[in-house]
């Protein structure tokens, strides 16, 4: 009993010793701007700022949604851009859809271009806001703050505040890894075996996908360059130009973070060439699970046969699924024995079958907790299909736009997971689906098995978003993580002079050695003739 005594004090010196010495950011002054009004992607955000305000900093947070129903205290001030904008109304009316369930059929090109909409709209709607002027005008603005923290989302102008208080930055990718990350970071990104975040490819693809590949993620870096960074240098021009300071283009701007937090983790995503200043916190956004509420509890608790979760997120909602398509996910719940929990947005479906429970909001994380919760329907973003991972619950999926497709591509790869393409489902498709989700075990268990990896880290996510935050405070932006080849010219940076130059001086050699070997062959002709004719003066004589 005394040396297990001994052993517990002695740990608890050593825990001590090591708080010590533990390197800290204390109390530092962050000032953040998630401005763009998604509600799943504001989920990534809220963990951040309820993390870092937990750990003693000061936070000052441009934002769309108010976190003031959480109380965090005297350390936290919202800045709240009202009223929250309507991107989809703007991206409907300029795809020409009448709802989000016909995004399914849009290329990367409509991708990019829809993103580029929502992203001029609601930064403009942001930095219009008095509050946020206020921000930017503000007389004092040395030593105010110690850090920016921004979302890494078509938000790109508000990077200039980083120029205004003199403070280094660090991003925040809801989406995870995207293709242009490699030139913001200086990393050169394979498109033999990285596939665009857009494309349902997986990391080995055939010669077409290649061929798809090359020419979407070319398309999208020139699209940027000569299309939305204009864009966005207009609104820094109109919103900051007034200020006697020289702000870089985006462009440049944007290759000025001291650190990206990504959304991502193995073996969600596919290994790829990455560098220190790009930071994995995927699943940052799951706690613990909580109870729920008493009728779900009851109605999953009483699931004799399993239980089928069905939600299409934030921004894809159930309410507006075309009729045709409604009645045969209600015919297919209504033939099974398993009970469906449906995230269903005005709660009033007519013919409701006894089995399924519909709810305006549902605690999915949570729910997906429950032991007797065995398929999760989904539209495959990324913060649902990593709760899918986390609690180990197979997947079908129907993906809609954007990375939806490379996620669910990702999942069937790994085995955990069905994709089907929504305008194609019929009652036999979504029964044969739900059916070898339900009673194939080879599902399960491969899900088990990514759920373990992906829990299998050195420290939380939480922990570690906070930790690379504090090492980018107390390093002053740790000038040490960024690449050289980001001050390089494009030509320089991937070798083009040197491959020009070793093309020039081949061509020179080559013509070199030719000249050599076609003046030897004359000089040795000619011998071989003068040699001749002295013969024939011999034998003449």
């Amino acid at each position: 009993m005394e040396k297990m005594n001994a052993r517990v004090v002695i740990g608890l010196l050593a825990l001590t010793a090591l708080a010590a010495v533990a390197p800290t950011a204390d109390g530092a002054r962050i000032l953040s701007v998630y401005s763009f009004p998604g509600k799943s992607h504001f989920m990534m955000q809220k963990a951040i700022i309820k993390e870092l305000i937990r750990r003693g900093h000061q936070v000052t947070l441009i934002t769309a949604f108010t976190l003031e129903p959480l109380n965090l205290g005297s350390n936290y001030t919202e800045i709240l851009i009202e009223p929250v904008y309507d991107f989809w109304k703007d991206v409907k009316e300029d795809a020409g859809a009448r709802n989000i369930f016909e995004f399914t059929t849009m290329d990367v090109p409509g991708f990019l271009q829809m993103l580029q909409v929502l992203g001029v709209a609601t930064t403009e709607h942001a930095l219009q806001q008095p509050k946020v002027q206020a921000i930017i005008n503000a007389n004092e603005t040395a030593n105010v703050y110690d850090l920016l923290l921004v979302e890494q989302f078509y938000q790109e102008p508000f990077l200039a505040l980083s120029h205004i208080y003199n403070i280094p930055v660090v991003s925040s990718s809801t989406l995870g890894y995207e293709n242009h990350m490699s030139q913001m970071f200086g990393i050169i990104s394979p498109w033999s075996y990285v596939p665009h975040g857009f494309l349902p490819f997986t990391d080995r693809m055939s010669f077409w996908e290649r061929l798809q590949n090359a020419y979407n993620s070319l398309y999208e870096d020139l699209h940027r360059e000569y299309v939305y960074f204009p864009s966005m240098d207009e609104l820094v021009s109109k919103y900051f130009g007034h200020l006697p300071i020289n702000f870089p283009k985006v462009s440049e701007m944007e290759k000025n973070l001291s650190a990206m937090l990504l959304n991502s983790y193995a073996p969600i995503t596919s290994a790829r060439p990455t560098i220190d200043g790009l930071v994995p916190v995927g699943g940052m956004h799951i706690y613990p699970p909580k109870a729920l509420p008493k009728d779900m509890q009851k109605f999953l608790d009483e699931a004799e046969n399993g239980a089928i979760y069905f939600s299409l997120g934030s921004n894809v909602e159930s309410k507006d699924m075309p009729a045709e398509y409604l009645k045969i996910f209600l015919d297919v719940f209504r033939s099974m024995k398993q009970r469906v929990l449906w995230k269903f947005e005005n709660e009033s479906i007519a013919n409701l079958p006894a089995n399924v429970m519909v709810k305006k909001w549902m605690p999915q994380s949570d729910i997906l907790a429950h032991p007797n919760v065995r398929v999760f329907i989904t539209h495959g973003g990324l913060l649902g299909t990593q709760e899918g991972v986390y609690h180990a619950v197979p997947m079908l999926g129907m993906p809609f736009y954007c990375d939806q497709h490379l996620n669910l591509k990702k999942a069937e790869l790994h085995g955990y997971a069905i994709s089907l393409h929504f305008q194609a489902i019929t009652f036999e498709v979504l029964k044969t689906a739900l059916t070898e989700l339900l009673e194939n075990p080879s599902y399960r268990n491969n899900i088990k098995r990514i759920s373990n990896i992906f829990h299998d880290r050195p420290l939380n996510a939480r922990e570690t978003a906070v930790y690379w935050i504090e090492y980018v405070i107390r390093h002053k932006g740790a000038p040490h993580l960024r690449a050289a080849g980001m001050d390089m010219p494009w030509y320089q940076f991937y070798l083009l002079d040197v491959i020009a130059f070793v093309v020039v001086v081949s061509i020179i050699t080559g013509f070199l050695v030719i000249g050599l070997l076609r003046y030897a062959l004359r000089r040795i002709g000619g011998e071989d003739k003068e040699n001749v004719r002295q013969s024939r003066k011999q034998k003449k004589h």
